[in-house]
């Protein structure tokens, strides 16, 4: 069968690679009638190290079901399925949890490991009755551009905006204006948001972004986009930020435009050195950003000394901030 294989930077061929065959009981194999290229994909095509056997590319598709494993319960031969961009068996405490990318039996496709890659004729998919959710469309219904979106961009969006508590009325800004972000946008409005900010630059995603209820736009960067959001939002910033990129500057910008007691959502994959690489890809974090320590559960005549008294009387001549009513920082 023909599959993408990276060799390295830059160096893309189409090959002709083994057919993909059941290996475990519990894969199934599917013919792929449609795949896409993910942003993703332009980290190793920019940055790869040489591959001597090459990294077959792709994790995002949709396809057929060609044959199952004899312990696959759930899809049968025939079925249109679609797949995201991990495999998980569906059944450890982490996928009990919803965090099927922290499978204990799982991984990702297109990252050089067992399982292969999307972009071919053919893929193996492990932990099929984890893994694979069946369509109740035909192969050629005219809705599979768009379903393809659920193999990674749109739950990826939604995820971003769930993690970052989006809400009824929220004011919210997504960084990014590629597939995930555009996602992002859409989660947002639909999840209720008052005002969705897009930070973005390129012209035609911001056309969509709007048309999908983006009601403000920020095209600067750095600290030019931090003011412009700040203005957006009365000068306190948003309560949600989706992070969409990856970068250092995205997550920094992300931190700088949320308000005090705000979420961040991080799903860009992260390319930068603060997060080890093992950490990458199996972790969607969300970041919640403290509010002052003189907030609405303190008096005002609460101070940091008051606090460091109560949970150390040593440190007050008191040995007491009772009488102020103030909180410890734990039970804040």
């Amino acid at each position: 069968m023909r599959a993408t294989v990276m060799y390295r930077a830059g160096d893309v061929r189409i090959e002709n690679i083994p057919d993909a065959t059941l290996v475990h009981p519990t894969d199934a194999v599917i013919r792929v009638t449609r795949a896409c290229i993910c942003g993703s994909d332009l980290w190793p095509y920019n940055e790869l190290a040489p591959v001597q056997t090459g990294r077959r590319m792709g994790h995002e598709a949709i396809g057929v079901v060609e044959a199952v494993g004899a312990e696959v319960r759930t899809v049968k031969r025939g079925d249109v399925v679609v797949t995201p961009f991990a495999y998980s068996d569906g059944t450890c405490m982490f996928c009990d949890e919803g965090l099927q990318t922290s499978c204990i039996h799982g991984g990702f496709f297109g990252t050089g490991g067992e399982a292969g890659g999307a972009q071919a004729e053919a893929l193996r998919i492990p932990q099929a009755d984890g893994t694979l959710f069946v369509l109740p469309v035909g192969a050629d219904d005219a809705l599979m551009p768009s379903l393809l979106t659920l193999s990674d961009v749109m739950g990826t969006g939604h995820h971003a905006a769930r993690a970052a508590r989006v809400g009824q009325g929220k004011k919210v800004a997504v960084v990014g204006d590629g597939a995930v972000g555009l996602c992002g946008v859409i989660a947002a409005k639909r999840l209720g948001a008052e005002q969705i900010i897009i930070l973005g630059r390129h012209a035609d995603r911001i056309e969509l972004a709007k048309a999908f209820g983006a009601t403000d736009v920020v095209s600067e960067r750095g600290e030019e986009a931090v003011e412009r959001v700040r203005a957006l939002t009365g000068g306190f910033g948003v309560h949600s930020v989706l992070e969409c990129v990856g970068t250092e500057q995205a997550m920094r910008t992300a931190v700088d435009i949320v308000r005090p007691g705000g979420t961040v959502g991080r799903v860009g994959v992260p390319h930068y050195e603060a997060i080890p690489p093992r950490r990458r890809c199996s972790t969607t974090t969300s970041v919640l950003v403290a509010a002052p320590l003189r907030s609405a559960h303190m008096p005002r005549s609460c101070s940091r000394t008051s606090l460091r008294a109560k949970s150390n009387p040593a440190a007050s001549s008191t040995g007491s901030s009772a009488s102020t009513g103030c909180r410890t920082g734990t039970e804040l």
